[in-house]
């Protein structure tokens, strides 16, 4: 990986003010491991960073530290739609929330009305489904493949989330090319003009609204109906916006992310024969297995950002209110402070403390049906599949560039 942290020993290159030059925040041509935050954990876990969209933050590296920003009362999660805010530009106009950026009261009243759907014995229905969207995606992959080959993320880990997340939530699948465009520019934003941002931002809370009205006069069991219910509940804890709110985050938060998640976890096991191997001998470890996945691909790069509510010093850098704040994940979990050896892929590492899913308030909601997905998905691609191997080099395989997050565009395999 490029070594994105080729600054002095002395303390960073220096620009013509003498203050230090920020680092790049990452690599956006180089989708590999995090190899180059081992230096910054060491020598600089706290730095200023430059980011794709221009803006300067301070990139926090180490575990410990990132777990803490997650968790921190002075950090704040600043609105998609006002940040990074404009000098001398008129306010936005007013924009919902998603649910990572709700705070203090509101943020705990709605997250104690939707975590329920989300939590463990809740998703259980959802796993016999899961398992027969995997099956038939596996299926139709096999009947249409030539020679016995085939790319695994266009007819596996592209659609498989999608399908599992409108049948959880009540999207609707065939409202697909409506809403995706605009969530996949929203996923983009940290280098896209403030115009394009709203733009996309109100275009998805037209969609929303406009699928709530359908499920008011349809009715249904999903869960945008259920939240709909609660909404109207006389002392409830919801109202529409906040329904809106939900199934705007279910979109950025539930449908790419997972795409890679699940790209990203099969590279790494195909890229290890003896890890794959391992898990194909022992099927019952898989849910240690899947938290070593979540751990070890480098998905979350520097795209979280925080912004600071007060003046405080961290490892001897003065952080100023309105600094924006990176939480490194992809760089936590890779510290060896936390994870012993952590650059091995180990499928039966535990206890496995990793900070995929975030830390603190803000911990993801759908954390557990992430892990469900990728559970089942593996196990389904084991159970038909059992040759499953790479068909061309790891170390030749395209990139996502769509957005800052890291997968593989293509995985072509062959059984």
């Amino acid at each position: 990986m490029t070594d994105t942290t080729a600054i002095e020993e002395t303390g960073g290159a220096t620009g013509t003010t003498g203050d230090p030059m920020p680092v790049p925040a990452f690599d956006p041509a180089d989708p590999g491991p995090p190899c180059a935050y081992a230096r910054l954990r060491t020598e600089q876990p706290v730095v200023k960073a430059l980011m794709p969209n221009g803006e300067t933050g301070w990139l926090i590296s180490r575990h410990e530290d990132v777990r803490a920003a997650f968790a921190d009362p002075r950090l704040t999660r600043p609105l998609l739609s006002a940040w990074p805010p404009q000098e001398g530009a008129d306010a936005p106009p007013p924009c919902l929330p998603t649910f990572l950026e709700m705070t203090g009261e509101h943020h705990s009243r709605v997250r104690r009305a939707v975590s329920p759907l989300f939590g463990r014995r809740r998703l259980e229905f959802m796993a016999p489904r899961i398992r027969a969207m995997a099956e038939e995606l596996v299926d139709d992959m096999v009947r249409g493949a030539e020679d016995r080959t085939a790319d695994l993320v266009a007819s596996f880990a592209e659609p498989l989330p999608l399908r599992v997340l409108c049948e959880t939530t009540g999207l609707p699948h065939e409202d697909r090319d409506l809403y995706l465009p605009h969530t996949l520019t929203l996923l983009s934003a940290a280098g896209l003009p403030m115009e394009e941002i709203l733009a996309a931002l109100y275009a998805l809370q037209d969609y929303a609204s406009g699928l709530i009205d359908r499920k008011e006069k349809e009715g249904g069991d999903d869960y945008v109906c259920l939240l709909l219910a609660e909404s109207r509940r006389k002392g409830g804890d919801l109202t529409r916006d906040d329904v809106v709110s939900f199934v705007v985050t279910m979109l950025m938060a539930g449908y790419k992310t997972n795409i890679q998640h699940t790209g990203n976890a099969l590279l790494a096991l195909l890229a290890h024969p003896g890890q794959l191997r391992r898990l194909r001998d022992d099927p019952d470890g898989i849910d240690i297995a899947v938290e070593e996945l979540l751990r070890y691909v480098p998905l979350m790069n520097a795209i979280n950002v925080l912004v600071a509510l007060e003046d405080f010093t961290l490892h001897g850098q003065r952080i100023r209110a309105g600094d924006a704040v990176l939480p490194v994940i992809a760089s936590a979990n890779r510290d060896p402070a936390a994870f012993p050896d952590p650059d091995r892929l180990d499928l039966g590492r535990s206890p496995n403390a990793h900070t995929a899913f975030g830390y603190g308030p803000h911990y993801c909601t759908g954390a557990h049906l992430t892990r469900l997905q990728l559970s089942v998905a593996l196990q389904v691609l084991l159970e038909k599949l059992p040759g499953l191997e790479l068909a061309e080099p790891a170390d030749s395989l395209p990139w996502d560039e769509s957005t800052p997050l890291r997968a593989p565009a293509r995985l072509p395999v062959r059984w």
